[in-house]
């Protein structure tokens, strides 16, 4: 039952967090932005409403299909009797920060550039919550790889 926990545990958080980083990440370089009067259409050229769109959805379905992570790891360290561990904890409460910040930060942000082009100062913005998003995705990694405390 392990083998199967942990091998449904890594997979879905190799195609559904994993996916929902890499959709968030592309999100600001393709929705479609404000252009200033006589400012030159090159910086238009390479975005497209319709890929930031597909990004989007991705985004959506997949951090919907990420909620599979950590239920499936909670299990497993039920499984395992790690629940007590504190890197088990520490990445739960990371896990947790990711789903708001997604939910309550990125995901609103993207569905408000999509129903207007924005300034380039707002994708900034987009792309700074998105980093954040990561970065607590890689410190997840981390601790499950490194397991500061464990007895194995």
């Amino acid at each position: 039952m392990e083998d199967l926990l942990l091998s449904i545990h890594v997979l879905a958080g190799i195609v559904f967090i994993g996916g929902s980083a890499v959709a968030t990440s592309l999100f600001p370089r393709y929705v479609p932005v404000t252009v200033p009067v006589g400012g030159p259409p090159s910086q238009t050229t390479e975005r497209s409403r319709n890929t930031a769109l597909a990004l989007h959805r991705i985004t959506r379905g997949y951090a919907l299909a990420g909620i599979a992570v950590p239920v499936v790891g909670i299990a497993l360290a039920l499984v395992q009797g790690r629940m007590a561990e504190l890197w088990v904890n520490v990445a739960m409460i990371l896990t947790a920060a990711a789903g708001v910040l997604l939910a309550w930060q990125i995901h609103p942000r993207q569905r408000e550039a999509l129903r207007e082009p924005g300034e380039k100062a707002a994708l900034g913005r987009l792309s700074m919550w998105t980093g954040f998003y990561n970065l607590l995705w890689a410190a997840v990694v981390v601790l499950m790889i490194v397991r500061p405390g464990s007895a194995t």
